[in-house]
């Protein structure tokens, strides 16, 4: 595969679930520290790193509306679990030395900045990491589709999405032995063959900036660092030739 080292700006999209580690729910203090250090090790490449957090280790709008709720109240809920586990990862990097700062789609500004896309600018050039929390700001758009966002808007070289499994397979291979891991995908590979490792919107957003998707599987100590260094599998999406 080719040197990842070139992207000198990435987007990492951490599931909520990513920072649950062995418990059922909520933050768990190692697997926090452990993706704090990992990113740190991703800095001293020279690269500068944004971050989308999901929310579902704490709440799910999708999955509470679909049981009775507003979906919009729902979603906004949703939004506010990104803020607690964003700021969950804020501590771990800064207990590692790496400054951090997060940036809220929702002003929240006892707690963290407002997203604003030249102030983002400035901290990443000054080395800090940026942790953009409540997803879009608006319900209906889920986490991949903000960290899509972002990222361009950030005019990110990658998306860097972190998941349950190394890459992308043809279905669930935790309940389908025979399910076959794809190494790489064009953009279009992924909406004809239905594949839901990413939103169908995330994906069209990508594939207009022409900026690559890499899925991988952040469990592993490093994994992100690894990924970057070639030392570890993981799908790549975007333009194959």
């Amino acid at each position: 595969m080719s040197d990842l080292l070139k992207y000198k700006r990435i987007m990492v999209k951490i599931s909520g679930e990513g920072l649950m580690g062995p418990d059922k729910s909520g933050v768990n203090k190692d697997t926090v520290k452990s993706i704090a250090l990992d990113i740190q090790s991703v800095l001293s490449m020279g690269i500068q790193v944004c971050i989308v957090i999901g929310g579902g280790n704490i709440f799910r709008g999708v999955s509470t509306a679909s049981e009775g709720m507003d979906r919009v109240s729902a979603d906004y809920m949703g939004m506010l679990a990104t803020v607690i586990n964003a700021l969950a990862l804020q501590n771990a990097l800064e207990n590692a030395g790496v400054t951090t700062r997060v940036q809220s789609a929702i002003a929240m500004n006892a707690i963290c900045e407002p997203y604003i896309r030249r102030r983002a600018e400035r901290h990443l050039s000054k080395g800090r990491v940026v942790i953009f929390a409540a997803g879009t700001g608006n319900p209906f758009f889920t986490t991949d589709t903000a960290a899509a966002l972002r990222a361009a808007e950030m005019s990110c070289d990658v998306l860097l999405k972190a998941t349950q499994v190394d890459g992308v397979y043809s279905s669930d291979p935790k309940s389908d032995p025979s399910a076959v891991r794809f190494d790489k995908l064009t953009f279009d590979n992924v909406l004809s063959k239905n594949l839901k490792i990413i939103d169908t919107s995330a994906i069209a957003l990508a594939r207009e900036k022409n900026m690559p998707i890499i899925v991988f599987d952040m469990h592993e100590e490093s994994s992100l660092a690894n990924v970057l260094r070639n030392k570890k599998k993981y799908t790549f999406i975007g333009d194959i030739g």
